[in-house]
């Protein structure tokens, strides 16, 4: 069984081959021209998306050796994003999947994010039920995930998501987007230990809720002080960002009573947060699992193809 996906929610291009719940190909190209407009601006990032696509559906078919009408499903991010950017790849996918007349599954971006643990790993690995901290620009959430495809979104974030802050903490120091990785590597060539500058905010006691608002005001005024180099502000501020997450999702696992802990999205991918996180939970009794490669924790169509794949093994989609 082969399935070919796309995933077109943001500014990434992806398209990936799967055969059966094997990748076997993918192909990802990323927009550049954010150095321009400083963000994600729509119909820019959509009329990108289309130039780009069909030479990734060219690049994957290829390096397998097959071709369109070999592919038995067709699978695509429909939800949640940026509507010009989805309709890219709706289109394309859709357009396909009448072409060749095989079935389309359309797939929530948030699921195909933590069902991108999957990749590269047996089905029998995952055992439910998990605590699971998603983290991207916009979403800031924790959900339980009771089973295969049962997900309660328990708490999230009420104002910016960190990784929002991390962008506009870069911004503040004139740096371009994106700016989380521009922050980490600041705070990566830092030498010194954390020293508790930034407010820990965690707000009322036991709420599984995330505020970053106020850490980020906080940092303004440091940056607009001028006596702490961007190095420290950069790993004080991660520091904090880190403390916070791990809290709420050590926090969320005793209150639910769950020992297996889940990161998705671009949380996981945060060497500093995973190294935090995987330190304490051994003495707390967790267990936790981060995607096998990088390349999985961001915006990419293998993960909308392993959520497809469960789903017609699961479910008999298209059959």
């Amino acid at each position: 069984m082969f399935i070919l996906a796309f995933e077109t929610s943001c500014d990434d291009t992806s398209v990936a081959l799967l055969k059966d719940w094997m990748l076997i190909s993918i192909s990802t190209r990323t927009q550049i021209e954010h150095t321009i407009t400083w963000w994600v601006v729509p119909e820019v990032a959509a009329r990108l998306h289309a130039n780009a696509i069909f030479p990734c559906i060219f690049d994957v078919l290829k390096d397998w050796n097959i071709s369109i009408d070999e592919v038995d499903y067709i699978a695509c991010t429909s939800y949640p994003w940026l509507l010009p950017s989805l309709l890219t790849g709706m289109t394309v996918a859709k357009t396909l999947a009448d072409a060749i007349q095989k079935p389309i599954i359309w797939v929530n971006h948030i699921e195909g994010h933590i069902f991108a643990n999957f990749l590269d790993r047996s089905p029998d690995d995952i055992i439910f039920p998990w605590i699971v901290l998603t983290v991207s620009w916009w979403h800031n959430e924790l959900y339980i995930w009771r089973s295969l495809f049962e997900m309660e979104r328990i708490w999230e974030t009420i104002d910016d998501a960190s990784w929002e802050a991390f962008d506009k903490v870069a911004k503040m120091m004139w740096f371009w987007f994106p700016g989380g990785p521009i922050v980490s590597k600041l705070a990566s060539n830092y030498i010194g230990s954390y020293e508790w500058i930034f407010p820990l905010v965690l707000l009322e006691k036991d709420s599984l809720n995330f505020s970053f608002s106020g850490l980020k005001t906080a940092v303004k005024r440091e940056i607009d002080k001028g006596l702490m180099s961007f190095e420290k502000i950069a790993f004080e501020f991660e520091q904090t960002v880190v403390r916070i997450l791990t809290k709420k999702l050590f926090l969320a696992a005793k209150q639910y009573n769950i020992s297996y802990l889940y990161l998705a999205w671009w949380v996981s991918s945060n060497n500093i947060l995973k190294e935090f996180i995987s330190s304490a939970w051994w003495e707390l009794g967790y267990k936790t699992l981060f995607p096998v490669k990088s390349i999985y924790s961001q915006d990419n169509a293998a993960m909308i193809a392993i959520r497809a794949y469960y789903e017609i093994i699961s479910r008999g989609v298209g059959k």
